[in-house]
């Protein structure tokens, strides 16, 4: 059943426009009748078509329900920023995996430095991105990319979830399945660049509250990282 996605609805009245409508019944040749999934806020509205004209389509709803790929817990993704293809990549895969935002972070060893001017103009297809995975994985919203931000704002962010996850490649973390994860609502995954983090970024994380976790001898690679720590995230706290 196809899926669409809106900020706000009105029960009583469901209508999409713009290019969803355009969509609708240009691209997809939809018609009076058939089944549509309007996606607001992790609800599910399943519609059906009442009525379609040029630039607008109308809805009856039948049934709404808590969207079921939708996680029980929060998950920010603080994704130093690497390579632009690596960050599509990642933003794609961590979509897919149940991620809420994705929060780019300009640490000291990253190799791609953009300024928040060149970064704004990117963001536009980064969020597309994040869109047409949300709609791909079955998602009841569609996470957020934001600007990037500087290392201390993240640390500022991180402090308002209940509990972050640092990977860091050097030995002496806790392996992920000794983490407390009970009554835990949002939590943080803190991954680096290509260059990783310096020693004093690490320790840092860990003052305000980070947990460092040590995924094993192999050093993984930024876009690998990610990926592998959401799987795992989401297996703990049975939202797989």
């Amino acid at each position: 059943m196809p899926r669409f996605f809106t900020n706000e609805i009105n029960e009583d009245n469901i209508v999409l426009t713009g290019s969803d409508a355009n969509h609708i019944g240009r691209s997809l040749r939809m018609k009076k009748g058939e089944e549509i999934t309007v996606c607001c806020n992790g609800i599910d509205y399943n519609c059906t078509i009442a009525s379609i004209t040029a630039d607008s389509v109308y809805l009856d709803l039948v049934e709404k329900h808590p969207c079921a790929a939708e996680p029980d817990i929060n998950v920010t993704l603080f994704q130093a920023v690497p390579k632009l293809d690596k960050l599509e990549y990642i933003i794609q895969k961590s979509v897919e995996l149940g991620v809420s935002r994705i929060v780019p972070v300009l640490t000291r060893r990253c190799i791609s430095r953009p300024d928040e001017k060149d970064f704004a103009k990117k963001l536009p297809r980064l969020n597309k991105i994040a869109a047409e995975a949300a709609k791909q994985s079955g998602r009841g919203m569609i996470p957020e990319v934001t600007p990037v931000v500087s290392f201390k704002q993240s640390l500022a962010m991180m402090e308002e979830l209940d509990r972050n996850i640092l990977l860091y490649e050097e030995q002496g973390g806790r392996s992920f399945g000794e983490v407390d994860f009970e009554g835990v609502k949002s939590a943080g995954i803190i991954i680096g660049s290509e260059g990783g983090f310096d020693q004093e970024e690490a320790e840092a994380m860990v003052n305000s509250g980070a947990v460092r976790v040590w995924l094993g001898k192999r050093i993984l690679r930024c876009e690998t990282a990610p990926i592998t720590a959401l799987s795992i995230l989401m297996f703990l706290t049975n939202n797989m």
